[in-house]
C-alpha cells in the first residue's frame, strides 16, 4: 500500500451517509490537498488504530490522525476530530476552533447523540463508497 503524502488522515464509517457527506465536504474544501481518507472498515484503519491501542471495530466515531508517520503523531476522536478538521480547510470554517470552548464531555455527548443515531437519519450503504476518480489518490486501503 503507498504511504499517504498528507499527515492529516481522516478514518470515517465508509457505509455511513453522514460520514460520507463529511468526506465530500472536506474533499470540495481541500485545494492544498491536507487530507487523506481511508474508512474504518479497511486494514489500513485497522493496523493504524490497533497500533494506538484503539478499538477498529468501534465505528461510532470519526478520528483524525494529525501528524501522521511523525513522532508527534496523535488520533484525534469524535468531537475533537470534527473540530480539528474542520477548522483545517481555513476561511470562515475556522470558526469550529471556537467550539473547544464547550467542555469536551458536553461536545462528546453531542456527537455520540448524532453518532448513536445517524444511520436512521442520514442512511447506510451497503457497502463503502468510491471516490470519483479525481479524488482516487486521496483514499488510502
Amino acid at each position: 500500500m503507498p504511504e499517504p503524502t498528507s499527515t492529516t488522515i481522516i478514518l470515517y464509517d465508509g457505509v455511513c451517509g453522514l460520514c460520507n457527506r463529511l468526506v465530500q465536504f472536506l474533499l470540495k474544501r481541500d485545494p492544498h490537498d491536507r487530507f487523506r481518507f481511508a474508512s474504518l472498515q479497511s486494514d489500513f484503519s485497522t493496523e493504524l488504530l490497533k497500533r494506538r491501542g484503539i478499538d477498529a471495530l468501534d465505528l461510532d466515531t470519526v478520528h483524525v490522525v494529525v501528524d501522521y508517520g511523525k513522532p508527534g503523531e496523535k488520533v484525534l476522536s469524535r468531537s475533537d476530530a470534527i473540530i480539528h478538521a474542520l477548522s483545517q480547510i481555513g476561511g470562515m470554517w475556522e470558526i469550529f476552533r471556537a467550539g473547544k470552548v464547550v467542555p469536551r464531555p458536553l461536545r462528546d455527548s453531542f456527537y455520540k447523540l448524532v453518532a448513536t443515531n445517524r444511520y436512521r437519519f442520514f442512511g447506510k450503504y451497503d457497502v463503502c463508497q468510491m471516490p470519483e476518480e479525481r479524488f482516487k489518490h486521496k483514499f488510502l486501503g
